[in-house]
């Protein structure tokens, strides 16, 4: 005896549309207010603001400064498009390879 298999289409409430796209909520967060230059400036060294200078020339911009305690300011850029981050070491020179967590 042959077995032959039985489909069947069971009907339900939802609609015969292909899958809608998920409705996406409104984000909540707003973004950080535009950083005081002046402040974020604010106990640099003079040789990391020299530096800073001839890289805003470039198109580089302050974006925060970290602050650890004890130690020496640390002032971050980032380049034109966003995509490059450098920092400014105490003596005025340039880490282009930062070990800095940078969230996304």
């Amino acid at each position: 005896m042959p077995h032959t298999a039985h489909s069947t289409v069971i009907a339900g409430p939802w609609t015969a549309q292909p899958h809608a796209p998920a409705r996406r909520t409104p984000e909540r967060r707003r973004g950080a207010p535009p950083a005081d230059t002046a402040q974020l400036r604010e106990g640099l060294k003079p040789a990391q603001l020299v530096t800073m200078e001839a890289l805003e020339i470039f198109g580089w911009r302050l974006a925060f400064v970290r602050r650890p305690l004890f130690q020496a300011p640390i002032p971050v850029l980032f380049d034109r498009e966003g995509t490059r981050h450098v920092v400014i070491l105490e003596d005025g020179t340039l880490d282009e390879q930062p070990v800095l967590p940078l969230r996304t």
